[in-house]
């Protein structure tokens, strides 16, 4: 009886496994570009300019940071919040919003003004 039921239920559980490939071999992958669509394009159009930095999100280095000469920060919008590593060898950052048209001071006496930049 044991065998009986063993063999029913193997029969029960058999299934054809495929093993070719659903695609011709000449068929490729999209291009990415011919997908990508709005802001995402965009992006992938600035990359392809050499542009490796299209939203201004990369860390900058410091440069004079006077009053006369202060850091410019670039933005898309009116006001843009910004963190200052005010030693070399910190593990703090200090954050800190940025206004445009007015200049503002750091802590360590780094000074940093927001300048507007045309969006994508």
């Amino acid at each position: 009886m044991a065998s009986l039921c063993r063999r029913s239920v193997l029969q029960l559980c058999r299934r054809s496994f495929s093993t070719t490939a659903l695609r011709n071999k000449d068929d490729t992958m999209p291009d990415p570009m011919d997908l990508a669509t709005g802001l995402e394009k965009k992006e992938l159009l600035a990359y392809q300019a050499g542009n490796d930095d299209p939203f201004y999100m990369k860390a900058q280095k410091r440069g004079v940071g006077t009053k006369e000469q202060p850091n410019l920060v670039p933005s898309f919008e009116d006001s843009r919040i910004i963190g200052c590593v005010c030693e070399e060898d910190s593990t703090s950052v200090v954050w800190m919003w940025l206004h445009e048209g007015t200049p503002r001071r750091c802590d360590c006496g780094h000074w940093f003004k927001l300048v507007r930049k045309p969006p994508l």
